[in-house]
């Protein structure tokens, strides 16, 4: 078949669109053709070297396609299902071989492009909203980055548990987009020529002074001080990402002086551990799309063989909404 694999760490040149041994699957596996596969920050990490992963490897962990063999012991699935999944490593590729218990079947009619969108990010922007800070009616939440994947997703979310949303983005169409998504308020932050006291100090104007109950971070480095900074008192801040860059230590004691503030660094892998859990998080998310609640974008789709670009675009901070792969 034909994959992207990464031979060494490094930036996106270093993705080649290669022959590789078609996967089989394990036992508890399904092997799936590819549909198409979702781009993640993920991806960028594992390809960088900033998460560990033996080289070399074919990169992706996230997709939607149709079951064309069972392994053993798996009684769930049956050959022909269109399915969904998040962490199946490979899945940039025209098959993969996804762990079972990763994969949801799919309603019928659903857009196979727009389903390989989802779980990743879905699922994140479902616990972020839902378990890690759970909001409801009267909270004030800020999203960064509220024009790209999970950005527009939270915010969806958030505004349908009854949360009012400010979000940042950089260009006035990413606003327009995360205004659609149920924002309140949009700030560009390339305006600002401070963003650690310019951002905090717009945060509470839009407040009466007091700042957000949660901030969702996934850019990091760059924005983490404003983060902590726009929080009220016993605020707590998600940084669930660095696609700026990783946020480097810092002296707790700023938690205490700022009003007894929550950081928390969570990852997806923490808040899917049991199938319940993950059929809890695909059930509403489809839910809400089949209902008209949920509209999941997709910003761009490119042919696998460019999924350098792909990585460029993301990492550029380029995109809205999400970037899949289509084999």
């Amino acid at each position: 078949m034909r994959a992207i694999v990464a031979r060494e760490a490094g930036g996106p040149e270093v993705l080649e669109y290669a022959e590789w041994p078609d996967p089989r699957p394990g036992t508890g596996e399904l092997l799936v053709r590819v549909a198409a596969a979702g781009v993640n920050f993920i991806d960028t990490y594992r390809r960088s070297g900033v998460y560990q992963i033996d080289f070399p490897h074919v990169v992706g962990v996230e997709g939607a396609g149709q079951v064309v063999a069972l392994g053993d012991g798996v009684t769930d699935f049956a050959e022909g299902d269109q399915v969904s999944w998040h962490d199946a490593p490979g899945s940039y590729a025209e098959f993969v071989a996804v762990p079972a218990r990763n994969a949801v079947r799919l309603p019928a009619g659903l857009d196979l492009t727009k389903a390989a969108a989802l779980p990743l990010q879905g699922m994140t922007a479902h616990y972020l909203v839902s378990s890690t800070f759970e909001v409801g009616p009267g909270h004030e939440v800020l999203v960064h980055a509220g024009a790209g994947g999970v950005g527009l997703l939270a915010t969806q979310l958030a505004r349908l548990r009854g949360g009012r949303v400010i979000t940042t983005v950089s260009t006035a169409d990413k606003a327009e987009l995360s205004r659609a998504a149920g924002a309140s308020e949009v700030i560009d932050y390339t305006a600002l020529s401070d963003l650690t006291a310019e951002l905090p100090a717009l945060v509470r104007d839009l407040t009466e002074g007091e700042g957000v109950h949660v901030v969702y971070d996934g850019v990091g480095r760059t924005t983490f001080d404003a983060s902590l900074a726009s929080l009220r008192v016993r605020g707590m801040l998600v940084l669930f990402g660095g696609a700026s860059g990783q946020v480097p230590p810092f002296d707790l004691q700023r938690l205490n002086a700022a009003g007894s503030l929550f950081v928390t660094r969570p990852t997806l892998a923490h808040y899917s551990r049991s199938r319940l859990e993950i059929e809890w998080r695909m059930s509403e998310l489809l839910g809400l799309v089949d209902s008209g609640q949920l509209d999941v974008r997709v910003g761009a789709s490119y042919p696998l063989a460019d999924a350098a670009e792909a990585h460029r675009v993301l990492e550029g901070r380029l995109t809205t909404g999400k970037v899949v792969l289509l084999p």
